[in-house]
């Protein structure tokens, strides 16, 4: 089976000039890329959701079982990333340990959920938009914020037509032309976001915290009604099951390797570091969710947060979560937009994709042509069509992506156990097979709709691959000419 060897692709990380990506990020820089796709509005939704639903006040438990699970495939993240520091992520690891056809399985899954995320969000984000300036009397027109599949009704009764999402089109658009102009410029937006967003977390901690009633903690662990995932531990670990898909992005973070200054040290650091500040602000922010009200006046409730801040004096702080939420939304559809193009460019530089999608601006140092096509597609699909049909993302390519990141581990240890190593995960083989078999059991949980998209996706990414990938790939043409 066709594999890049470590050698080609240190090559590659060391690659300089007009063609190549900038190095511009710190360690400071990763840390904030990761909480700016794991903070999103997931935090201010799904912890009420597991805590009416499956753990009761013990859902700070299922943040702490979640991270666990997901800091296996952190490891083995951190120890890749310091060994082939390459854009790409999974993508390019997968090439180096399992070969090129499940490299182009794992790029094309990780494009889905990147690119179609990306636009599931932007439509989400119109959404409150449309609630925080409706606090404010401002009204924008229902066609215009609606796409041409989707109708509203209006106070008199009467039904509106949509005709295109203009926030959502706008959102990606804006974001798009932030990324164009460089990386670097990219961090510091997106660490004054995730400044400002976690700030409004924190508000709410320290307000918070000092009307907690003590009541509402008892019990800690309520009672399994007798239904696995119904309270009790079952209760926490089908708990961790919900709020784990709100840690997912850290993997993100992997993909910006080829643009960061000594990546052998700073990968880990941006990894590992952004998984565990999440983990502690997640555990606090579900302590003084569940301290001010009761865990079942959650029960059915699409804003728990609101219900919480009720029992505070501060009734200000309703519209600040609903800032909170539109700007996360905001840092994650540039985390999401900035994994895409990086995912698409090394797969185009290893020629499975057109040479459009590798071309890199002289002055900006991005891939600028594959930015403004990627980010004009994501805003028609934004703006045109309705949230019910891109549906609620699933992390099912991101697991798949995660027990393949495992599986390399454990293959690279025993192929190369002697290649330099910046990081090693600790515990081989126990951390990588736990990781696999935690994400394994996430993915037989979803449901088969899931799969089932996930099946058409992968069949129209392997005719790409046999029509077009293989054979104008650069590894096999190179493979085919020391055979001749």
């Amino acid at each position: 089976m066709l594999k890049k060897s470590l050698e080609l692709l240190r090559q590659e990380a060391a690659e300089t000039g007009a063609n190549t990506l900038k190095r511009s990020l710190n360690g400071f820089n990763l840390i904030a890329i990761g909480i700016g796709v794991i903070i999103g509005a997931g935090l201010f939704s799904l912890t009420g959701i597991a805590a009416a639903n499956n753990a009761g006040p013990a859902v700070t438990l299922s943040f702490v079982v979640a991270a666990v699970g997901c800091a296996f495939s952190a490891l083995c993240y951190a120890e890749f990333a310091s060994m082939v520091p390459v854009a790409g992520s999974a993508y390019t690891y997968a090439y180096a340990t399992m070969g090129e056809l499940f490299a182009w399985i794992i790029g094309w899954d990780l494009v889905l959920e990147y690119s179609v995320g990306a636009a599931t969000v932007a439509i989400s984000w119109s959404q409150y938009l449309l609630k925080f300036l409706s606090k404010y009397g401002i009204n924008l027109p229902p066609q215009l914020v609606m796409s041409p599949f989707e109708t509203a009704t209006l106070a008199d009764g009467s039904a509106v037509q949509g005709f295109v999402n203009i926030p959502a089109m706008l959102i990606v658009l804006a974001i798009t032309m932030i990324i164009i102009r460089g990386t670097q410029g990219s961090a510091w937006f997106n660490a004054l976001v995730v400044t400002l967003k976690v700030a409004v977390v924190l508000v709410f901690i320290a307000l918070g915290w000092q009307y907690i009633d003590p009541a509402n903690y008892q019990p800690y662990i309520p009672a399994n009604t007798g239904t696995f995932g119904e309270f009790g531990w079952s209760g926490i670990l089908r708990g961790a099951g919900v709020v784990f898909f709100v840690f997912i992005g850290f993997d993100i973070v992997a993909t910006m390797a080829q643009e960061t200054k000594n990546p052998q040290r700073n990968m880990p650091i941006g990894i590992i570091g952004s998984l565990l500040i999440c983990t502690v602000l997640f555990v606090l922010f579900g302590h003084v969710m569940t301290g001010l009200a009761n865990y079942t006046e959650f029960k059915d409730s699409a804003a728990p947060v609101a219900i919480a801040i009720e029992k505070t004096p501060y009734a200000w702080l309703s519209s600040a979560v609903i800032l909170a939420i539109i700007i996360g939304y905001t840092s994650v559809i540039l985390v999401d937009l900035l994994g895409q193009s990086r995912v698409f460019f090394s797969m185009a530089k290893d020629g499975l994709l057109p040479p459009v999608f590798s071309r890199i601006h002289t002055t900006f140092r991005t891939p600028l042509q594959s930015n403004l096509l990627l980010g004009l597609f994501i805003a028609l699909f934004a703006g045109f069509v309705p949230i019910s049909v891109v549906g609620e993302m699933t992390s099912i390519g991101t697991l798949l992506a995660f027990v393949m990141v495992c599986l390399g581990v454990l293959i690279m240890r025993k192929k190369e156990p002697n290649a330099p190593r910046g990081f090693r995960t600790p515990l081989v083989p126990l951390v990588p097979i736990l990781g696999i078999l935690t994400c394994l059991v996430m993915m037989v949980s979803l449901p088969w709709e899931t799969w089932l998209r996930l099946a058409v996706w992968l069949a129209i990414g392997l005719a790409i691959y046999f029509g077009y990938g293989k054979k104008h790939s650069k590894l096999r043409a190179e493979a085919e000419q020391q055979v001749a």
